[in-house]
C-alpha cells in the first residue's frame, strides 16, 4: 500500500484521489461517541478524517504518559478505520485549537531556561521524548504499514509565530528518525510571509482560512505552482470568549459554497467536523491587548453540533459532496438520544476555607510565586497571610497576575481583580491578626501568539501599604481530589463554596446541565469535571455525555466561586444554549 504525492495530485496505490476531510479531536469527544461521527463522515461523503493530539493530555506530569480512554489515540485511528476513513495527524507539539496552552504541558514552564516553539535544546529534549511514545502508539497504523495514517503534519502555523528553520528542520529529521514514513506536510496562514516562514523542506505545504478559495491561493500558486492544492483548515465556525458577544454562528450555504469551491481546485479539511467539548480546565485563550479565555464548549457551529447531531451545515454539505463521489451516499445516522433529568437541588455545601487544607497542603513561601513554581499547572491556588498590623485602607498591590484573584480578609470577600483590569490593586482595612487570602483561578493559558508563556497565579511581587509583603502559606488547588471534602463543616458564609447534591437517572443518554442561580464555577458529575461556566456567557449550559452518567444515584458537586444568585438548584435539560 503507497500513499504518496505527484505533481498536483495525491495518489492512493497509484490512482488519483481527492482528499474530503474532516477534523474530529478525540480528546474532545467521548469514547462511546467516536464511531457514530465516523459513521456521519461517511453518510456526508467524506473518505478521511483528522485529528490533532494533546502532548498536555497525553503527558500531564514529565514522563508519565496516558492513552487510555479518550486519549486512546490508536483506538480512535483503528475505529475510523474500520468505518472506512482515511487518516491525517497533526501531532505539534504544538497545535493551538483553542486548547489550553496550545496543548503544550504547563511544566515544561518551570525550567526558566526553556523557550517553547524554536531550536532551545531543553524544549527540543522534551518533544521528542513525547513524539517517541506518540509515535510507538501510531507508527504500526501508517499507511505504510497497512494502517490508514496517509499524513501527518510538522509543527502547526508555525508561519504565524516564528521563523527558526533550524527548528522546523530538527522536528521533521526527528520525524523522518521515530519512522514517519508517510507524506509530512506543514498548514499556515495565506500570506507569502505566512508560507515562507512555516514551510519547512520535504513537507507539502497547505493553507488555512475558511472562505475566498482563488484570493487565498494566490501566494501558494506562486510559490508551489506544481504541489496539491489543499486546505487543511478550512473553517465552518469559530470558538467563543467568555464575555466577549454572541456564539458565533456562520451561514451553512456560504460554507457549502467555499467547499465546493475548494473541491473544484483540489481537496480540504473541514475544521471542524464536531468541535466537542473543553470538557475540565482544558479550554484555552488568547492574549492580545486583553485576555481572553475560551467557553466550555467548542461547538464551533461545526457541521455537527457540540453533541453530535446533525445541523442544517451538514445537509447543505451533503447535498455538494455527493457530486464529488461515486456511488450513492450512505443513510444519515439518527441522533444520539437526549434526556430532560429535571432539576436537582444541592442540599449540602462547604466553604473554601473549611476545605483548603482538606483538598491541599500548605506551602511556606517568604513571598508568593507563581502558580508552576509550585508543580501545580490547572484549576485554582489559594495564597494565606497572617497580617502583623492594622490596616486602613491601605493598598494591596500585584505586579502580575493570572488570572483572577478574590481577595479575603478572614472569611469576608473585599473585591475580586482581573488581569484585564487597568490596575492590579485594590485597598484593604484589617486589623492586626487578621488572615488575608488571595484565591486566584487559573482560566485557561493563551493558545497562540506572543504571551503563551505568562504564568498564572501571583506572578511577581505582592506590596501591602507600599511594602513587600512576607510569610506566606501556599496551597495548590488543582481540584481533581473532591472526594476528600467533608460536607460536615459548615462554619463559615464565604460565597466561594461547594455545593453537593443527587440525582437519579433510569435510562442514561446526553443531556445539558443548567445553572441560572449560580455566577462563576465548574462542576463535576460522579468525579468528571464537565468545565466552566460563568453568568456572563455567552455559553448557558453545560454538555454532560451519557457516557458520563449512570443508572441509579448520581452525584454533582458545583465549586461556586462568586456566590449564588437565587435557589440552590440546578437542572438537567434536553437541550443547549449556547447565548
Amino acid at each position: 500500500m503507497k500513499f504518496e504525492i505527484s505533481g498536483r495530485d495525491f495518489l492512493c496505490d497509484g490512482k488519483k484521489i481527492k482528499i474530503i476531510s474532516g477534523a474530529v479531536h478525540y480528546f474532545r469527544n467521548m469514547p462511546d461517541t467516536w464511531s457514530d461521527i465516523f459513521k456521519k463522515m461517511k453518510a456526508m461523503g467524506l473518505n478521511c478524517v483528522e485529528t490533532y493530539c494533546a502532548w498536555n493530555m497525553h503527558e500531564k506530569h514529565p514522563d508519565e504518559f496516558d492513552f487510555t480512554g479518550n486519549l486512546n489515540i490508536a483506538e480512535f485511528i483503528r475505529m475510523a478505520e474500520k468505518e472506512g476513513l482515511m487518516v491525517i495527524v497533526r501531532p505539534g507539539p504544538y497545535i493551538c485549537a483553542e486548547w489550553e496552552f496550545g496543548g503544550l504541558p504547563w511544566w515544561i514552564q518551570t525550567n526558566d531556561d526553556m523557550e517553547i516553539r524554536c531550536s532551545n535544546p531543553i524544549y527540543m529534549e522534551r518533544f521528542e521524548k513525547y513524539l517517541e511514545r506518540l509515535f510507538a502508539e501510531i507508527r504500526p497504523l501508517l499507511f505504510t504499514n497497512g494502517g490508514p495514517i496517509i499524513m501527518m503534519q510538522c509543527e502547526n502555523e508555525y508561519g504565524y509565530y516564528g521563523d527558526d528553520k533550524v527548528y522546523l528542520k530538527h522536528l521533521y529529521d526527528c520525524y523522518r528518525r521515530l519512522g514517519i514514513d508517510v507524506p509530512l506536510f506543514t498548514s499556515d496562514g495565506t500570506s507569502k510571509t505566512d508560507i515562507l516562514d512555516g514551510c519547512i523542506e520535504g513537507c507539502l505545504s497547505t493553507l488555512n482560512f475558511g472562505s475566498r478559495v482563488e484570493e487565498n491561493f494566490r501566494a501558494h500558486d506562486e510559490l508551489y505552482p506544481d504541489s496539491p492544492k489543499m486546505c487543511m483548515e478550512m473553517w465552518d465556525g469559530w470558538f467563543d470568549a467568555w464575555g466577549c458577544g454572541m456564539h458565533h454562528t456562520t451561514s451553512a450555504e456560504d460554507y457549502a459554497k467555499v467547499v465546493d469551491d475548494m473541491l473544484k481546485r483540489g481537496s480540504l479539511n473541514m475544521y471542524m467536523f464536531i468541535g466537542g467539548t473543553n470538557f475540565g480546565f482544558t479550554s484555552g485563550a488568547n492574549h492580545y491587548e486583553k485576555f481572553a479565555p475560551d467557553v466550555t464548549s467548542y461547538d464551533y457551529d461545526a457541521v455537527l453540533s457540540e453533541c453530535g447531531d446533525v445541523t442544517p451545515k451538514y445537509h447543505a454539505l451533503r447535498k455538494v459532496i455527493s457530486n464529488y463521489v461515486d456511488g450513492e451516499l450512505p443513510e444519515i445516522p439518527k441522533n444520539r438520544e437526549k434526556k430532560a433529568y429535571g432539576t436537582v437541588n444541592l442540599n449540602s455545601s462547604v466553604g473554601i476555607f473549611d476545605s483548603i487544607d482538606k483538598l491541599s497542603k500548605g506551602i511556606f513561601a517568604n513571598v508568593p510565586k507563581c502558580m508552576e513554581k509550585y508543580g501545580h499547572g490547572y484549576g485554582y491556588i489559594a495564597y494565606r497571610t497572617r497580617l502583623n498590623r492594622d490596616y486602613e485602607n491601605k493598598t494591596l498591590y500585584f505586579e502580575g497576575l493570572g488570572d483572577r484573584a478574590q481577595i479575603y480578609i478572614n472569611r469576608e470577600l473585599v473585591g475580586v481583580l482581573y488581569v484585564n483590569d487597568d490596575e492590579l490593586k485594590i485597598n484593604i482595612s484589617a486589623k492586626a491578626g487578621d488572615v488575608l487570602t488571595v484565591l486566584c483561578e487559573n482560566m485557561g493559558r493563551a493558545n497562540f501568539g506572543p504571551k503563551m508563556m505568562r504564568k498564572k497565579g501571583i506572578d511577581g511581587r505582592c506590596l501591602l501599604d507600599g511594602k513587600v509583603h512576607f510569610n506566606w502559606e501556599v496551597y495548590p488547588l488543582p481540584m481533581d481530589n473532591l472526594n476528600l471534602l467533608d460536607f460536615e463543616l459548615n462554619s463559615g458564609n464565604e460565597p466561594s463554596r461547594f455545593y453537593k447534591g443527587s440525582f437519579t437517572v433510569g435510562k442514561t443518554a446526553d443531556t445539558f446541565l443548567y445553572l441560572d442561580n449560580f455566577k462563576k464555577g465548574f462542576v463535576t458529575v460522579n468525579g468528571f469535571n464537565l468545565g466552566r461556566y460563568w453568568e456572563i456567557g455567552p455559553q448557558k449550559s453545560l454538555y454532560v455525555p451519557a457516557s458520563v452518567l449512570k443508572e441509579g444515584e448520581n452525584e454533582i458537586i458545583v465549586f461556586e466561586s462568586d456566590g449564588l444568585k437565587g435557589d440552590c438548584v440546578v437542572e438537567f435539560k434536553d437541550y443547549p444554549t449556547l447565548q
